[in-house]
């Protein structure tokens, strides 16, 4: 990988305050644990779990929020989207391990999941090629004002992001970092 990045998917949006993303099982700068990496489907060790996620600090006019996870260093041109579900109702500030991925236990009653970028519905772990670096993954969840964002289940992530675009009053970050060696 070069010593170039590309820039993370919020840097030519415009600017919206922030608030307070945590995780018990990451953190900030960390690496991402071998339990949100992809599974032996994906020649990999992890467990493809989605992570548990908690938030605070969000406008009090949010009306339901969305969580995204991107990798802005795979090697497409375009990135690659490993989660993406929103209509998340306001009043819930945090999802468990695990609510996106399995059984999806604790998902939300009314969340929607967009496809990922290998055609599912709900979270796909890491899985960055080996030898090219550590890759970013943006976890972001984003505070709402509106009570459904308004695309299908199942709609492209890109489709959800230009809903997002005009309907984020705060966004709050986390970003691990994952790798494979040569």
């Amino acid at each position: 990988m070069t010593a170039s990045r590309p820039p993370l998917p919020y840097d030519f949006l415009p600017p919206v305050p922030s608030f307070t993303v945590t995780s018990d099982d990451m953190a900030d700068g960390g690496t991402l644990p071998d339990a949100q990496v992809a599974d032996a489907d994906n020649g990999l060790p992890g467990e493809n779990t989605s992570p548990h996620l908690r938030w605070e600090g969000f406008p009090p006019e949010t009306k339901s929020f969305a969580v995204t996870l991107y990798d802005p260093d795979a090697p497409t041109g375009s990135g690659f989207w490993h989660w993406v579900v929103f209509d998340i109702p306001a009043d819930v500030t945090e999802l468990p391990v695990a609510a996106s991925s399995g059984e999806m236990k604790g998902l939300p009653e009314g969340a929607l999941h967009a496809r990922n970028d290998v055609g599912g519905l709900g979270y796909v772990g890491a899985f960055p090629p080996a030898g090219h670096g550590p890759h970013r993954y943006v976890f972001a969840v984003h505070a709402l004002d509106v009570e459904k964002l308004g695309p299908p289940e199942g709609a492209t992530p890109a489709f959800v992001g230009f809903n997002l675009g005009g309907h984020t009053l705060a966004r709050g970050i986390l970003m691990p970092t994952y790798e494979i060696p040569a």
